[in-house]
């Protein structure tokens, strides 16, 4: 029999030349893409860092008592606003007043007994000028009687007398010298408002006033009032954090990159950052201002212990600080904790990254006020007390003429 399988094998199919010709226009297309984002990336993308895990950060300024006292009333409420130096808590004031009333009272008496220190110096000189004349008398006596004692016109008894005479004005002279010397040394290189029993009592109104003042407790900065937890009525002592100020216009932007984002990032840098509460419509433009001395993870409650048990490497990031922009913050503000998209341009490698960076300082006035108005009471007592009689300087000792001898 013969084989019936075909003589002849069926063709290769011939290649399609639509789909080559699709091929290859893929490739051109994949090649230009891929010069074009290598222009790119060279030209434009290297230069620019950017992360999404960035939140606006700022200032939350803890509103806490320096004294004792019972709430008495609240003036702020959780989303009100409040100025730079507005009552915030008023706490009972009847025990500081009357501890103020006391030091006042103390402070005056205290400035009526150095005057009267000073009144003394003159007295204690006339009772020297007296003696001093006492004892001229008893020397001029006893001069006469030395004159006349050949003669036989005085006995010794009577000039032993006034030689006596002369001996005790002479020792009470001295004891009201030593009585001026005394009561000087209480006065002297100082005035009624520098003596220091003055000055002990009127550091004792000042306390006492500090303490009355501190009843009001003032805003330190402008802001907003959050965490309010105090009530009228409740107990309180220095350090209940009673309500908190936020300042929305002094806020920044914290932006965690990653640790290798860093290399070419520098303090000065320009930042532009969008907020998830307005979207890509509102762009900021802020500046790199610092960097965090360790990465997130170290500063965490519950740092990774690295050396112990299995290890696996996690990618670190580091918190950035970003200044904004006061103008743009005030046409668009932006609250603490909200979700940022910052972008770096690092083109600019000029500036410091870890040295040389500026400090910033955070101070108020507030509470200045409270020691100028207690400077100003204590004038105000001493002024009251010391009268028509003023500082007097103490005038020097006269010298004293000297004793004859004694026969």
């Amino acid at each position: 029999m013969s084989d019936p399988r075909p003589t002849n094998a069926p063709a290769a199919p011939a290649t399609n030349p639509k789909r080559r010709a699709m091929m290859a226009l893929l490739t051109v297309v994949i090649l230009i893409a891929a010069v074009a984002y290598g222009f790119y990336y060279f030209l434009y993308a290297r230069f620019y860092e950017s992360t999404d895990d960035a939140y606006v950060n700022g200032n939350v300024v803890q509103i806490t008592p320096q004294v004792v006292g019972t709430v008495i009333a609240v003036n702020a409420d959780d989303t009100q606003t409040v100025k730079l130096g507005d009552p915030l808590v008023d706490l009972d004031p009847a025990d500081s007043k009357v501890a103020l009333q006391q030091a006042e009272a103390d402070l005056g008496q205290t400035v009526r007994q150095v005057r009267t220190l000073y009144v003394n110096n003159n007295t204690y000189e006339a009772q020297v000028a007296q003696r001093e004349t006492q004892l001229a008398q008893a020397q001029d006596d006893l001069r006469r009687r030395q004159a006349v004692a050949q003669t036989g016109a005085v006995s010794g008894e009577e000039l032993a007398h006034a030689q006596d005479a002369v001996k005790d004005a002479v020792a009470t002279l001295e004891a009201a010298e030593q009585q001026l010397a005394s009561n000087r040394a209480l006065t002297d290189n100082t005035t009624i408002e520098r003596h220091p029993n003055v000055l002990a009592a009127a550091a004792k109104v000042r306390d006492a006033y500090l303490n009355y003042a501190r009843n009001t407790l003032p805003a330190p900065v402008s802001g907003y009032v959050a965490k309010r937890s105090v009530q009228v009525g409740q107990r309180v002592s220095p350090g209940t954090p009673l309500m908190a100020i936020v300042p929305l216009n002094g806020v920044w932007v914290d932006a965690n990159f990653k640790e290798v984002q860093l290399k070419h990032m520098h303090v000065g840098q320009p930042v532009e950052l969008t907020a998830d509460i307005y979207g890509s419509s509102v762009v900021y433009h802020g500046r790199v201002v610092g960097f965090s001395a360790g990465t997130g993870s170290a500063f965490s409650l519950l740092p990774a212990q690295n050396a112990t048990g299995n290890w696996i490497k996690v990618v670190q990031r580091l918190p950035v600080r970003i200044a904004l922009d006061p103008q743009e913050l005030d046409k668009h503000p932006l609250r603490i904790g909200l979700s940022v998209d910052a972008e770096v341009n690092v083109r600019d490698e000029s500036g410091a990254q870890m040295q040389n960076v500026p400090n910033t300082v955070y101070q108020t006035d507030v509470f200045a006020k409270y020691g100028d108005q207690a400077d100003a009471e204590i004038a105000r007592i001493i002024a009251a007390n010391i009268g028509d009689q003023g500082d007097q300087p103490a005038p020097r000792a006269r010298p004293r003429k000297p004793a004859p001898k004694l026969m």
